[in-house]
């Protein structure tokens, strides 16, 4: 491994290694990019970039959803001191919220998206209140699908390892998002951290489907494989949601040794396997699984290598690991070469400070809890109580970390900064753990964070949302990730302040699913009427009192009456008897696992991004190229669809 001190020092000593880029865009259509080539192409973008006005020091925000342009362009952005700013794409309007207020906190950002997407974020900023913050971007934007020539270099820049390489929004989306500053020497001081930990070597070789948006898939299997000079294997997070079963296909084929998925993965992988068999599939090659980016279910784990164990995949190779943004990355691994371990502990004994009994793994009051390690070189942790004092081996506390690794801090936010740092310069993960034998266990989490499909969502935030709904107050509306007894990843559950009867509650719990699935591509698994929300005496909801009053089933009576109500007002499922329609509701029907009607709104019936994902995939098949994903959004009924797309085929060709 390379002993650059800057991520600038890294590219420059790696462009003469003998190792790749490999992206993978199906099943046989493969590009691969040296190493060279990599740092040639970033140059030639630096040029067209500098030419527009980039300076050392300027904001780019990358908005990309195709990886190979996403790469070239963050390189580019670190070879000439730019910081760039990644924001995940999305499809929904929350996204491009996010976007435009990520741009007004960064001041005078420059953007590089493509033309496509940047008329579509200005077609939705010219509704909002932040038009004027696309309109400042637009004589500094680029667009990655109009380059045609990158002969000419651009100016490198001399970093230093205490500069700012790149800065990391957080997933909040309504609220003002905090954007986590890292250094060149955070990362490559993780890197190093990691590669010690994981026994990381030039002969591994990786294969991510996770985004680039997110910490470990930019971090960790881009920037710390490059660091290792190994053959990088990129698969689209979009390909891997379409065609789960194509991802171990891949691995087996390229013979991975490093993978990485959070319980989302996992899931989706077998819910899509089923019962079908893989004769083919070989998977002894693998050493590493990382499991992280949310709370890990153990029971889904053993269920993923209890299924894979005849492709061969080792029970030593699932390696549930703890990290976060603030920390570049990695905070914990557990020794290799270990099967993993877990505690069962009662969950009602989970405050800070207490000592959580072990329980049986049949007790119903047992939380099974996925031991994490232990923390790697260059990074340290500490327990403490309300007062921040250690506590003892045990006992439930609050995660500090601090280390070469850890950030100085958030993006232009004082108030964040000093809430976050202790006196003695710790940081405060918002997480809670215990640590036994040697192991850290993560119990809970302090800043009330909702992990769905490995993201992690702000509750504030989409209350924000549920309360465009009519006749919805601030205090009234409480969201939450619930995990009922036997699930394997929490559920997000709405609850409502309600005292009237359920007919007159079934709109507004409509509306409420609606808005925040069709605005975060999330599904609210309930909207949960309650008679009263419970607050501290200084105003503070106390969520966990409404998640155990849920889990322990005291709303089944009122769940059960609004799904009768919701069954007698199913509208018929009869088409109008187009042909398109006809196959659009044939598309909808097998994806969504039951009939709807025509005129059914996919958003109002709970359609997740992955179904919508899938839906879309399908109507591309009847009706190649008549639609885009995002214009789901704009016709979200069957007979909007149908209409929509038989416009198109009667348009002439052009």
């Amino acid at each position: 491994m390379t002993r650059a001190e800057t991520l600038t020092e890294l590219i420059e000593s790696n462009r003469g290694v003998e190792r790749a880029l490999i992206y993978l865009d199906g099943e046989k259509d493969e590009r691969r990019v040296s190493y060279g080539e990599l740092y040639q192409r970033a140059l030639g973008i630096l040029f067209h970039l500098q030419a527009l006005g980039a300076r050392p020091g300027d904001k780019l925000i990358l908005f990309l959803n195709n990886n190979e342009q996403f790469l070239d362009a963050w390189w580019a952005a670190v070879l000439g001191g730019i910081v760039p700013v990644p924001v995940a794409l999305g499809i929904s309007d929350e996204h491009r919220h996010k976007l435009l207020r990520i741009a007004r906190k960064l001041g005078s950002p420059y953007l590089y998206t493509d033309r496509k997407t940047f008329e579509r974020i200005g077609q939705f900023a010219a509704s909002t209140a932040d038009g004027p913050v696309f309109e400042a971007m637009r004589g500094r934007s680029f667009f990655a699908d109009t380059i045609d020539d990158i002969s000419r270099s651009g100016a490198v820049h001399r970093a230093h390892p205490g500069d700012t390489a790149f800065i990391q929004f957080s997933s909040g989306s309504t609220s003002e998002p905090k954007g986590v500053v890292l250094t060149h020497a955070n990362i490559l001081a993780n890197g190093r951290g990691a590669g010690e930990a994981a026994g990381f070597n030039t002969d591994d070789v990786p294969l991510s489907w996770m985004p680039l948006t997110h910490d470990m898939g930019l971090i960790g299997f881009h920037i710390f494989m490059f660091m290792h000079r190994m053959n990088v294997h990129l698969m689209p997070t979009e390909l891997f949601i379409r065609r789960p079963l194509l991802w171990l296909q891949l691995v087996s084929r390229k013979r991975a040794t490093l993978l990485s998925s959070p319980n989302f993965g996992y899931r989706h992988y077998l819910k899509v396997l089923g019962d079908r068999s893989f004769e083919d599939l070989d998977l002894a090659s693998v050493r590493l699984i990382f499991n992280g980016a949310e709370p890990i279910s153990v029971d889904l784990a053993e269920e993923f290598l209890a299924r894979m164990q005849p492709a061969g995949l080792a029970r030593t190779a699932m390696l549930p690991v703890y990290g976060l943004a603030e920390a570049s990355l990695a905070v914990s691994f557990p020794p290799l070469g270990r099967p993993y371990r877990s505690i069962c502990l009662d969950r009602h004994r989970m405050g800070v400070g207490e000592a959580p009994p072990r329980v049986e793994h049949t007790n119903r009051d047992a939380m099974e809890l996925m031991a994490v390690g232990s923390a790697i070189p260059y990074c340290e942790l500490s327990l403490v109580d309300d007062t921040d004092r250690p506590v003892a081996p045990g006992h439930v506390g609050h995660i500090l970390i601090r280390g070469e690794n850890v950030t100085r801090g958030y993006y232009e936010d004082p108030a964040a900064n000093a809430a976050a740092f202790t006196a003695d310069g710790w940081l405060r993960t918002g997480d809670l753990g215990l640590i036994d034998d040697g192991d850290l266990y993560i119990t809970g989490r302090a800043k009330e964070i909702i992990f769905v499909n490995g993201q992690n969502y702000f509750p504030h935030d989409l209350e924000s949302i549920a309360l465009r709904a009519p006749g919805l107050e601030l205090g009234k509306v409480v969201v939450a990730g619930v995990r009922p007894r036997g699930a394997q990843a929490d559920q997000l559950v709405a609850f409502i302040l309600h005292r009237a009867d359920m007919a007159a509650f079934l709109p507004t719990a409509t509306e409420v699913a609606r808005l925040i699935n069709e605005h975060t591509g999330l599904e609210v698994a309930e909207v949960v009427p309650v008679k009263r929300v419970p607050k501290t005496t200084s105003g503070k909801i106390q969520r966990h009192l409404l998640e155990e009053a849920y889990v322990e089933g005291e709303f089944a009576a009122e769940l059960a009456e609004l799904a009768r109500l919701r069954g007698a007002q199913r509208a018929p499922v009869a088409t109008s008897g187009s042909e398109i329609e006809a196959k659009i509701k044939a598309i909808c029907d097998t994806e969504l696992g039951r009939a709807i009607g025509p005129g059914d709104n996919l958003f109002e019936i709970g359609a997740s991004s992955l179904k919508l994902i899938a839906i879309h995939e399908g109507i591309d098949r009847e009706y190649p190229g008549m639609i885009d994903l995002t214009e789901l959004f704009d016709y979200p009924t069957i007979t909007e669809l149908a209409t929509f797309i038989a416009g198109k085929l009667a348009q002439p060709a052009p």
